[in-house]
């Protein structure tokens, strides 16, 4: 049993004060931020770290939509946005693997601050969300602490977009957290430098790589079989080589995944090839193995990839992700819970807020959108249980774990996101509870804001 104190009472300055707190900014929290802003309520915009963006810019996860294809169905809205503003401003490249393109990391930070800027949302960077403000079951804002030390901030409705549905679970909401031991990894990200590109991409065009690849060594992945012969910045054959040749420990049978663009500064990005088991992202310690070792292992990659990889021979690191990046944690048990059967059978919901096209990865399945079959998703799937004023987007909304393979991704993230934060601004406009919202305004408000629901 571990020792505890009894902190002293102490009052706490209310430093803020707003229609709409969106608490995160990644994918899911800067579209909910975007879209309330534009319906015309008084939107805040709250990160722990220096930038917004979330996954994008923090964790380094670059490739936003690569599940995309001739025949992929998208909802737009936001999302596209994302693309289409990052190009703009020459923050984004075309995508190795599919017709989308490739988001630059530390050039999106630029991008969000731009988009934030525009809407006139509220900025709050540097301060973490630490605690809920209640009035019985409402939330009514938030504690938050930074170097400023422990302030408060109050809201009308809250937008929980931190991704373990850390917000719902202070208030009491049921959640589900998937057992350690069958949480999808975590990923250590990071970029090299030197790379010689003609030399590299004349390697690959020499053995390219599909997605029947991905199941070798330790990964076996259930495809569609649409899958298998398609393209895949795969990398693997590096890793078992420098395993044979006693480079890489052979217990670290797990370094292998792909590359996101070879630029040609010689730089190659989002390098997905870490991937740790049993990293809880709700438990700091373990988080910290994950780092620690997690460096370790990108490492021990990049030497493989300067021994046996033709164009990397004087590879070196760029540099890490500003933190580990978690697939799976938390998620609320929604009113609608979407279910696998909805995620593979194109799911049809009366209160649909967007659609995601058929694009399932993780618990070693993968699925691609090649045939124009999509999924609606439902608002009910981002109300929690017993709690009112707060709606819980990006990768913590209600799901069985096949449908968190397809909502956890960041373009879908978005696509909730937005539907959250024009719902919260309707409920606060219009003075109605969020789960007794005219669900038919906000779906005219999403389409105005160019977003395809059905």
């Amino acid at each position: 049993m571990h020792d505890t104190i009894l902190e002293p009472a102490r009052e706490i300055p209310v430093i803020h004060q707003t229609d709409l707190l969106v608490v995160g900014s990644g994918p899911g929290g800067l579209a909910a931020a975007l879209a309330a802003a534009r319906t015309g309520v008084e939107v805040t915009l709250l990160d722990r770290f220096g930038c917004f963006g979330g996954n994008i810019t923090t964790v380094g996860v670059e490739g936003f939509a690569w599940y995309r294809h001739e025949q992929t169905v998208e909802a737009h809205g936001i999302g596209w946005e994302f693309e289409e503003r990052a190009r703009a401003m020459g923050a984004a490249v075309p995508e190795s693997q599919s017709l989308s393109y490739e988001l630059d990391s530390e050039g999106f930070k630029l991008v969000a601050d731009r988009l934030v800027q525009e809407a006139g949302i509220h900025p709050m960077l540097h301060r973490m969300f630490v605690a809920p403000i209640r009035d019985g079951r409402r939330i009514t804002g938030v504690i938050v602490e930074s170097k400023a030390g422990r302030e408060a901030i109050l809201a009308k409705r809250v937008i929980d977009a931190t991704g373990d549905a850390d917000i719902a679970h202070m208030m009491g909401a049921p959640t589900i957290k998937t057992p350690v031991e069958e949480m999808q990894a975590a990923s250590v990200m990071f970029h090299i430098a030197g790379v010689d590109k003609q030399k590299f991409m004349a390697g690959v065009r020499d053995d390219p790589q599909t997605y029947a690849n991905w199941s070798t060594g330790e990964w076996q992945v259930e495809t569609s079989g649409k899958e298998d012969e398609m393209f895949s910045p795969f990398l693997a054959k590096p890793f078992a080589k420098a395993i044979r040749d006693g480079l890489i420990p052979s217990h670290l049978n797990t370094i292998g995944g792909t590359w996101g663009a070879v630029h040609d500064s010689g730089e190659m990005t989002y390098m997905n090839l870490v991937h740790l088991a049993g990293i809880d992202g709700t438990d700091p310690d373990s988080m910290t193995r994950g780092e620690i070792e997690g460096r370790i292992q990108a490492m021990l990659a990049i030497e493989a990839l300067k021994a046996y990889t033709p164009g990397c021979e004087a590879a070196r690191l760029r540099n890490f992700g500003m933190t580990i990046g978690i697939r799976d944690t938390r998620k609320i048990d929604a009113h609608h819970n979407i279910t696998e059967d909805e995620t593979r059978n194109q799911g049809r919901f009366e209160d649909t807020i967007g659609i995601y096209p058929e694009f399932i990865d993780g618990y070693g399945v993968l699925i691609l959108p090649t045939t124009g079959r999509y999924m609606q998703i439902p608002y009910r799937s981002m109300l929690p249980r017993g709690v009112e004023g707060l709606l819980v987007t990006g990768r913590a909304i209600g799901g069985d774990k096949i449908a968190h393979a397809a909502t956890r991704n960041m373009a879908c993230c978005a696509v909730a996101g937005q539907g959250a934060g024009i719902a919260a601004a309707l409920s606060i406009k219009t003075g109605r509870a969020l789960d007794a919202l005219d669900i038919s305004a906000v779906q005219t408000e999403l389409k105005r804001q160019g977003v395809r629901i059905d």
